[in-house]
């Protein structure tokens, strides 16, 4: 992708607003089994490895976040990833589906509200 003449080769990291870090950081690192590589329970920032990229939390003082859109992480195996956050006591919006833009996709929110979707090209 090109930007006024200048190559974005990749995103390199999301930040995600929370209000409780400790339920977050438990949320992503023991529900969703992501590796934790700064931060904490009790930090104002946290950070995770996701392939080449990161997904930051940062500590807001606002107790109610509003809903921002969503966030979108490709998987080899969406069934399979699905089965084991139910097995997490992950609550998940949707079960895995076929959608008509070609993915296999399901939605969980994060302690937050926000929303992720785990998805395959199909």
């Amino acid at each position: 992708m090109r930007l006024w003449g200048l190559t974005v080769k990749s995103i390199s990291a999301v930040t995600l607003a929370v209000s409780d870090m400790g339920k977050s950081v438990a949320f992503y690192s023991d529900q969703i089994g992501m590796e934790l590589l700064y931060g904490g329970l009790h930090s104002e920032f946290s950070s995770f490895g996701i392939g080449g990229s990161y997904l930051n939390l940062i500590l807001t003082k606002d107790s109610q976040i509003e809903w921002w859109g969503r966030l979108i992480f490709y998987v080899d195996d969406v069934d399979a990833l699905h089965s084991r956050l139910i097995s997490k006591g992950v609550a998940t919006l949707t079960s895995p589906e076929d959608a008509s833009w070609n993915e296999r996709y399901f939605h969980v929110c994060d302690p937050d509200g926000h929303e992720l979707s785990f998805a395959r090209p199909l």
